[in-house]
């Protein structure tokens, strides 16, 4: 994790920020010096925890929402506190035991997917999330970009499977038939037999990674098959329960930013393209407020993981929820779920996920 500035974050420094974000997860009120000091069990005066603070807020690891309060952490404090101080807390036995029944009584893909996702919302009393399966035969076969009047371009896109999907897209400047066929044949090389998830992933990272690197033309034509992939994907390709709960946090209770919220549940491209970034991560992956990249989730955050068949990455489920949400609990319990959903689809519950 690298602050603001490079100093070092002494091992004083740590422990009051652990202990700072645990208590403002648990209340989610700014945390005051005197406070700490009895939470930490530290015999210090209260001067030097308000130093320690202070070195904290120029680090960029917590801040003070007014003048006169506590403070509370901020994106970075949060990052550092999961990457070197979180300690898990494994879900009970017997709430294992209780999810892997639920599991064993259901040999339907889409009612296993359905009580994944609602377990998820139950247990944590977050948001619960899960991308249906992937179709494995789904394939990229061929895209087309026709020019129409102004500045819109019709883009076609079929699969291996005779599905044609298409969209009207508005571009920032005209081209010529033969620039857009240029366009779709540079694409057709890149991505012909392609899963449409590697597909749609591969556009992803081709425009973070390498946006400076390519040419305008070629930055055009994966912003045009970016978006007609986008209507390529399935529209239930998403499944959500426990939406309401995060009515419960006051942070997000906002009437306006509750609906930008469901919102986003309910068009789910934005979701699925952030699940999207955990296919190929190793085990369960955490983006906090702006880390996401979505506006709409500032203060919230995903913690997502894979689910597998056989060793391969068919799906990713996870929560979502405040930024100050139960990492230690939820952790687990979405790494369990992901575990426990794999299991179930590959042979009807009966193989233990470990």
């Amino acid at each position: 994790m690298t602050a603001k500035t490079d100093n070092p974050v002494s091992d004083r420094a740590l422990h009051f920020l652990k202990a700072l974000v645990e208590r403002y997860i648990r209340d989610g009120q700014p945390v005051g010096s005197r406070t700490l000091a009895k939470d930490t069990g530290l015999e210090l005066s209260p001067a030097t925890v308000r130093n320690v603070m202070s070195d904290l807020e120029e680090l960029g690891l917590v801040t003070s929402p007014h003048t006169s309060s506590g403070r509370v952490p901020t994106v970075s404090g949060y990052r550092l506190f999961l990457d070197t101080l979180l300690t898990v807390k494994p879900p009970a036995a017997d709430e294992v035991d209780e999810m892997r029944r639920r599991f064993a009584a259901l040999d339907d893909s889409a009612a296993l997917i359905a009580t994944a996702s609602q377990l998820l919302s139950g247990v944590t009393r977050l948001a619960g999330v899960v991308m249906l399966p992937r179709r494995e035969r789904n394939a990229f076969r061929q895209i087309e970009f026709l020019p129409l009047s102004g500045d819109r371009v019709l883009a076609i896109l079929v699969t291996d499977e005779g599905e044609v999907h298409n969209r009207v897209i508005h571009t920032d400047e005209r081209y010529s038939p033969s620039q857009l066929e240029q366009a779709a044949n540079y694409l057709n090389a890149l991505f012909l037999g392609r899963d449409m998830r590697e597909v749609r992933q591969r556009l992803l990272e081709e425009m973070r990674h390498t946006h400076d690197r390519l040419d305008r033309l070629v930055r055009q034509a994966l912003d045009l098959a970016r978006q007609v992939v986008e209507v390529a994907e399935d529209k239930d390709g998403l499944y959500g329960a426990g939406q309401t709960n995060l009515m419960d946090f006051a942070e997000l209770a906002n009437l306006e930013r509750l609906k930008q919220l469901f919102e986003a549940f309910t068009e789910k491209r934005q979701i699925l393209h952030l699940l999207d970034r955990c296919i190929e991560a190793e085990g369960v992956q955490i983006f906090v407020g702006e880390e996401s990249g979505y506006e709409v989730l500032g203060g919230c955050s995903l913690v997502g993981a894979p689910y597998h068949i056989d060793g391969k990455v068919i799906g990713v489920l996870g929560v979502i929820g405040p930024a100050r949400m139960n990492y230690p609990r939820v952790i687990p319990i979405v790494d369990v779920t992901a575990r426990l959903l794999g299991a179930a689809l590959k042979d009807g519950c009966s193989a233990d996920p470990g």
